[in-house]
């Protein structure tokens, strides 16, 4: 889905990979994060977020939630991490990386409420009145007063499949009384997901539905005497995606695949984020007319489709890749050529490291032709 980008945008990567591999330093199945490129993607896109106040957390699942990233992007001035799920939240306070966001798709069960309150996250999302009662226990024993965002939904919105959640804009009224009387809360805003999205007809990141059900629900807090002070509307955040966001009035973005410049507006358009990420295995063997590379690192939405295969970057083949049926697992990727066994082959697609059981490798001195393996991290972001 990638290639052509990374082959465009970032040939010093696809260079430092096959080298790195070559020599033996990098294993099959790791994603490469090229470190300078994955500054400059975040660097933009702070900028721009500054320059039309907005605030941004940032989504780091994707990048197998890994602790050195989220270091670099407070760094350069990011409020905190939005982390998908609680595990993530363990993942970041473990290295003390402020939290701005916990709770939105997946809500915090109620074991380790007390704790995240006590971490202090900026806002928890909540969409349940139980939870919002299990948060306000929490920060009443330990006297403080937690923000909250609220999730909500109208008819017509979408919702992926394993994200059904929220509270629907005609109930929000209702749901506002049952707790604003509730101590250590306070409501700060809405938030829905996704309120952004590429189209692929028009080729341009849009609004949905979902922003206007966040918008809807902004008004209703204003009716109810809370004025939001925040206006969460996450997905495909990017320097593109703040423009629209200024224009409809929000002010709280969620960059993730922004920040590696791999949206899929990134794939057909030149952005101010560049490609920093490559996908390598090595060619396991060949069977009945196929070469068969190592797996682990397949993710079932990557829209995969070929590869580049060779032991030198300045002669890579480029050929199609078999990606394994959906319900079996992904011991290898087939390709559509036999290959010599040890061979480097590089990949760009839609990743989710979190859900793999890849590597994470970040490099640095890419763009100098000196790259340096600066660390090795499982999916989840522990150092091996």
């Amino acid at each position: 889905m990638f290639l052509n980008k990374l082959q465009s945008d970032n040939p010093r990567l696809l260079e430092a990979v096959v080298s790195l591999h070559q020599q033996q330093k990098l294993l099959p199945d790791s994603y490469v994060v090229d470190l300078e490129q994955f500054r400059a993607n975040a660097s933009a896109i702070v900028r721009a977020a500054n320059e039309k106040g907005i605030r941004l957390y940032f989504m780091l699942k994707q990048i197998g939630r890994n602790p050195v990233l989220a270091q670099e992007l407070m760094k350069l001035g990011y409020a905190g991490a939005v982390v998908v799920d609680f595990k993530e939240a363990q993942v970041m306070m473990r290295h003390n990386i402020p939290i701005g966001n916990v709770g939105h798709l997946v809500q915090i069960p109620e074991g380790m409420v007390r704790q995240i309150v006590a971490y202090g996250p900026e806002v928890i999302t909540v969409y349940t009145a139980e939870k919002v009662r299990s948060i306000s226990r929490a920060a009443a024993e330990l006297g403080k007063v937690q923000k909250i965002l609220i999730r909500v939904f109208d008819e017509g919105d979408m919702i992926y499949s394993g994200q059904t959640a929220g509270i629907s804009v005609k109930d929000l009224p209702d749901f506002i009384q049952e707790i604003k009387t509730l101590e250590g809360i306070q409501v700060a805003g809405v938030t829905s997901f996704p309120c952004f999205l590429y189209n692929e007809e028009q080729d341009d990141i849009l609004p949905t539905a979902n922003l206007q059900t966040v918008l809807k629900a902004v008004q209703i807090l204003r009716d109810n005497g809370i004025e939001p002070e925040i206006i969460n509307t996450p997905s495909a955040t990017c320097v593109r995606t703040l423009e629209l966001m200024e224009k409809y009035g929000c002010n709280c973005g969620e960059p993730g695949h922004g920040l590696t410049g791999t949206t899929p507006a990134h794939v057909n358009h030149d952005m101010p984020e560049k490609s920093c990420i490559a996908y390598v295995s090595e060619v396991s063997h060949n069977f009945d007319g196929l070469g068969y590379c190592y797996g682990g690192g397949f993710y079932r939405r990557s829209h995969v489709e070929h590869a580049l295969v060779g032991s030198d970057a300045s002669a890579l083949r480029a050929m199609k890749v078999i990606p394994p049926s959906v319900e079996s697992i992904d011991y290898h990727f087939g390709l559509s050529q036999p290959c010599a066994v040890g061979e480097t082959v590089v990949m760009a697609f839609r990743f989710q490291i979190f859900v793999t059981r890849s590597d994470l490798v970040l490099v640095e001195g890419v763009a100098q032709g000196r790259p340096e393996i600066v660390g090795v991290y499982d999916s989840l972001g522990s150092k091996k």
